[in-house]
């Protein structure tokens, strides 16, 4: 019955999206590209929960050693506005968690920004003192105004784009057929045996003949906030992510699961919120297991002073390919290559 009563609301909102991407196909609104380095979007057409941020930590892990690289996101869920490039004085407060992830994970390595308007967001960075190669649009791909030179499409396994409908009835932000205006399509977060046909298939009624491939994720061994603790069998489960179920069924699998809290995806933390974690888990006599990106708005901040680091282990993730996973690396590097040898040529 709900369904029924929000289809009209996702037929206007479908309205609405078709006509401003027409608008920007027929350059009827402009978009900017960037000449002088390549642009990677990283991005899907349903709200959160697809598996973008470890798909950018690949993509860094792939092309660091070979290329000057910068992240620019929006910084969904910061105190601040505007252009910010981050820094030492900067914590997920400032930057959002996920970019404020991606700097800790490579401080010093790799350029971290964040801006609501992208197109400003990369005439700063690239306007800064470091010269870069590649920037990853982290979750740019409906913001048309800034036109990428590739884009990666994520499609949730167990919620395919195909299946989903338009917002407020699905979780679509537009039509499948926007899929189109991607170079690669991935499906994430794939059981060890995939329907690779059926899929194909699918997502090839929208986006005919794009590369499509398939990965999952893996789950890395958990790591202590305070160092020399061990996190034992008994775990109390903690998360605010968009889609936490994969991770809940892995830690069935591995823990002794004392109880869950189950917080919206950018939950902001407060000191109530830790202390009442931390009080259940020693009354159950457990430790407690968060996301990477949980954590990184439990370390700095008003949650300092009474966070009890020595309960607190968070859980790395890392996506692997299926299979072809050597294709898709040489098609983000070809494409690398062929657009900065063009840049140096005009």
């Amino acid at each position: 019955m709900l369904s029924i009563l929000l289809t009209p609301f996702s037929v206007l909102y479908g309205l609405i999206t078709r006509l401003r991407n027409g608008f920007y196909d027929r350059g009827w609104i402009k978009s900017y590209s960037f000449d002088s380095c390549a642009t990677i979007c990283v991005g899907n057409l349903s709200v959160g929960g697809t598996g973008k941020t470890p798909m950018v930590e690949y993509l860094i892990r792939l092309l660091l050693p070979h290329y000057s690289l910068a992240v620019l996101s929006r910084g969904y869920g910061r105190q601040t506005k505007g252009f910010r490039l981050a820094g030492e004085q900067d914590t997920a407060s400032t930057l959002g968690d996920e970019p404020f992830q991606f700097y800790k994970k490579w401080q010093g390595k790799i350029s971290v920004a964040v801006c609501e308007n992208r197109v400003e967001g990369m005439n700063r960075l690239l306007n800064s003192d470091r010269k870069i190669d590649v920037v990853l649009l982290d979750d740019a791909f409906q913001h048309r105004r800034l036109k990428p030179s590739f884009s990666i499409l994520l499609t949730d396994y167990s919620k395919p784009f195909f299946v989903d409908h338009l917002l407020p009835k699905g979780r679509l932000r537009e039509g499948r057929r926007a899929s189109t205006r991607a170079q690669v399509v991935v499906v994430t977060k794939c059981p060890a045996t995939v329907q690779e046909a059926s899929y194909r298939s699918a997502i090839h009624n929208y986006a005919a003949i794009k590369p499509l491939f398939f990965s999952s994720i893996k789950y890395g061994t958990p790591v202590a906030l305070a160092e020399g603790s061990q996190i034992g069998k008994d775990v109390l489960l903690v998360t605010g992510i968009a889609n936490s179920k994969p991770l809940v069924d892995y830690c069935h699998t591995v823990f002794t699961v004392k109880g869950y809290y189950h917080f919206v995806d950018h939950h902001h933390y407060s000191p109530a919120d830790i202390i009442s974690i931390q009080e259940r888990a020693i009354a159950c006599n457990s430790k407690i297991l968060t996301t990477e990106k949980d954590m990184v708005k439990l370390i700095s901040g008003e949650l300092t002073s009474v966070l009890k680091k020595d309960l607190w282990f968070y859980q790395p993730i890392e996506t692997f390919f299926l299979n072809s996973g050597s294709e898709f690396d040489n098609a983000i590097v070809h494409h690398i290559e062929n657009y900065l040898h063009r840049s140096t040529t005009k």
